[in-house]
């Protein structure tokens, strides 16, 4: 029954342009639960939405970043004058609306936590389903705090979002020896964790960048020392991918700190049929191109001014 209160309230006040108070004596109801019926069905997606600026060029620079780079581009309109939070939060929008479309009964999606990710998760509206799956890409410990109940969190929230199961990844983002990983990898509860990942239908991720704009986690919340950062510096290294570093034109393999490094390989992420990948900020572009040199993305999502940035340096 109130699937059809909200149903009506809905049509009456986004399709006829009546006001709250005259929807409210067609229902026999007061104005305060009118408003929170139309709120409901913004909330459960059946009214969406979507502000188009009159000046956007994003249809326009989808298609070349499609062209250009092989990939699906989703570009979400920001106004010139848009914050790095305001060109973030519309990417999380826009991300969250397209994977609830894309994500469904029986599947399995990776999450690599980040900055980005975390923005995206507090966008996210319910979609229950059924046999579904969530599974952490990468760990989380660090030396300066465990980081295991920021990503706990930001994973669990997916989960509740989609009524999925979890899958939490209980190791850290860098072991300090390669043998230890070696060593853990070979453990029944961590083979079991890996099993999931790589039966992932989606994997949705953003990029690192190591300088710039808003700090990507894996910078700023103690996951590296100053003499790992020196390392990455004199590698050649632009950013991150699921905590992999990458260097501009897109290698990765002889990066000795990507021997301690527990997130997915760009060669395991390509295993993955759908891989998205959301972005915002001018300082991501590099490593952006980065990552799409690793053919890691087939689903791009980024807002107007980064996508701008993107397509007016080389082609690849």
């Amino acid at each position: 029954m109130e699937h059809e209160d909200v149903l009506r309230a809905a049509s009456m006040y986004y399709l006829q342009d009546l006001k709250m108070e005259v929807i409210a004596r067609h229902l026999g109801t007061s104005r305060s639960t009118v408003s929170r019926l139309i709120k409901r069905a913004r909330e459960t997606g059946i009214v969406e939405i979507h502000l188009r600026p009159g000046r956007t060029r994003a249809p326009g620079l989808s298609q070349t970043i499609a062209r250009r780079y092989g990939i699906e581009a989703y570009v979400a309109p920001v106004a010139d004058s848009a914050t790095e939070l305001e060109r973030l939060d519309q990417v999380a929008v826009t991300t969250a609306r397209l994977v609830s479309s894309w994500f469904d009964h029986d599947m399995v999606m990776g999450i690599a936590w980040g900055t980005t990710l975390a923005a995206i998760g507090r966008r996210l509206t319910p979609k229950p389903t059924r046999g579904s799956a969530v599974v952490q890409l990468n760990g989380a410990a660090n030396t300066r705090t465990s980081g295991i109940e920021y990503a706990s969190d930001l994973i669990s929230g997916f989960g509740a979002a989609f009524d999925a199961s979890v899958h939490h990844f209980p190791v850290p983002a860098f072991f300090d020896f390669p043998e230890t990983k070696a060593a853990m990898w070979r453990e029944r509860s961590v083979q079991r964790v890996l099993d999931v990942q790589r039966r992932a239908d989606i994997a949705l991720f953003g990029v690192g960048a190591l300088t710039g704009g808003l700090p990507s986690h894996v910078y700023s919340a103690g996951y590296l020392d100053g003499a790992d950062v020196d390392l990455l510096h004199r590698e050649g290294v632009v950013g991150d991918v699921c905590t992999v570093f990458l260097r501009a034109d897109g290698s990765y393999e002889d990066i000795a700190l990507n021997d301690r490094a527990t997130g997915p390989t760009p060669a395991e992420l390509r295993h993955v049929g759908r891989r998205v990948c959301a972005v915002a900020g001018d300082h991501k572009v590099v490593p952006l191109r980065a990552a799409l040199a690793a053919g890691v993305v087939t689903d791009l999502v980024i807002d107007e001014l980064t996508a701008e940035a993107l397509v007016a340096g080389p082609v690849p």
